[in-house]
């Protein structure tokens, strides 16, 4: 979504729960303000312990809403909600969590969350403890059940001394997030409920300590799925193969350097996945033996060859052994000719129902903020991407993933 003009002014609501990531959200409202959205900012009476009225007041130009029986002529308990285009609530405490998820109504935040009919995203904050808890991650799943878009926490410093998951992400990233999600509007949330899990970047071969064999994948096609999926109400888990980008805002990222390591952990995240994506360049091939020591240069002496062995075709596998008969598995293919012949044969071979195909080259798509393809499907279609940014083509991959479920039942 661009930057918005003072004509559109979409209707903003930003809730405010009780943590002490709740001075976070000042620099979240600064970014809506700043880009020309509107914003009611509806905190808690245990968010104004930690930032009082007169600031929410000041930044958002707006009174705050803080009372039910403020302005009672108004209705505010209704009206709030009724004419927001977005709700979003940052931090979500595990309290505010299991209100919106019960229904409960007894203030004026959980009342607005009861009467939009908007969009809403959640952005939760809490100890590791208290979001691993059963009960939360129940809420979390009803919540995502019926549409909303609830961000995964970060991984990072939290209250005192205590460090693990359950940060508030980035005040861009959240922003960033409830950008994609007011540019799609109605029926954003068309993920809501399932769990993805996108593969990126591109594997290393370890030949000894400090050499590799590899490939120039940067991730980003990777990435934009994972943020795109996020916003369209998934639960993703990002497997990152050596890359250097900055977390997406509410995704689980798993680190991994290998083919090896990337099978392990695709198959491991694959158990309850409802999609799964490989868009990962993985190495074909790893060296048949490594090297404890650096391989030293011998002068008057050509170097060994480097013998190599096959690595484990991880999409064919994860396509072969589905662990439910509606799982969707998409594959991308980068080919530098005969691309839609190499492709369609790839498709066959791997037994996917989506794949990407692309032409790579010295300047194209590796490394790029732009992307082309054709999405062939196993059942004969084929869907032509025209040049675009990596995000527009990751939601043209999600429109075909979502027309595929259809009634499809959801993994948990």
């Amino acid at each position: 979504m661009s930057e918005t003009s003072p004509q559109v002014r979409p209707q903003v609501v930003l809730g405010v729960s009780g943590g002490i990531a709740a001075y976070k959200a000042c620099e979240l409202l600064r970014r809506f303000t700043e880009s020309g959205h509107q914003v009611t900012v509806v905190p808690t009476a245990a968010a104004l312990h930690f930032v009082g009225e007169a600031t929410w007041a000041a930044l958002s130009g707006r009174p705050a809403a803080t009372e039910t029986w403020d302005r009672v002529h108004e209705v505010p308990h209704v009206r709030i909600g009724q004419g927001a285009d977005l709700v979003v609530v940052a931090p979500a405490t595990a309290d505010l969590l299991a209100k919106a998820a019960h229904g409960m109504a007894d203030d004026l935040l959980t009342n607005t969350l009861l009467t939009a009919r908007c969009p809403v995203v959640f952005a939760p904050a809490m100890h590791t403890e208290m979001w691993e808890h059963p009960a939360t991650q129940e809420n979390v799943a009803t919540l995502r059940r019926r549409g909303a878009v609830v961000l995964e926490p970060a991984v990072g410093r939290l209250t005192g001394k205590d460090t693990g998951k359950g940060r508030l992400p980035d005040p861009d990233a959240i922003f960033a997030a409830c950008r994609r999600v007011l540019a799609r509007g109605a029926g954003a949330a068309d993920l809501a409920g399932r769990h993805v899990v996108v593969s990126a970047g591109g594997t290393r071969e370890a030949l000894d300590p400090v050499r590799f064999l590899g490939n120039r994948s940067s991730g980003k096609q990777g990435y934009a799925l994972a943020v795109t999926a996020a916003a369209r109400g998934a639960r993703v888990t990002l497997l990152a193969a050596n890359v250097e980008l900055p977390d997406p805002a509410g995704v689980d990222v798993v680190r991994v350097t290998s083919a090896l390591e990337l099978r392990e952990a695709a198959v491991k995240a694959a158990a309850d996945a409802d999609v799964v994506v490989m868009a990962a360049a993985v190495a074909d091939f790893r060296p048949a033996v490594y090297a404890a020591g650096k391989i030293k240069k011998v002068e008057g002496e050509e170097p060994a060859p480097v013998a190599l062995v096959r690595n484990p075709d991880i999409l064919a596998e994860l396509s072969a052994h589905r662990t439910h008969p509606s799982q969707l598995v998409v594959g991308f293919a980068a080919e530098t000719d005969r691309v839609l012949e190499n492709g369609r044969a790839k498709l066959a071979r791997k037994g996917c129902d989506l794949l990407v195909v692309n032409e790579v080259g010295e300047d194209k798509v590796f490394g790029t903020d732009s992307n082309e393809a054709v999405l062939l499907a196993a059942d004969g279609a084929e869907v032509p991407v025209p040049l675009g940014s990596k995000e527009q083509l990751a939601d043209l991959v999600w429109d075909q993933v979502a027309a595929r479920f259809g009634t499809r039942p959801l993994t948990d």
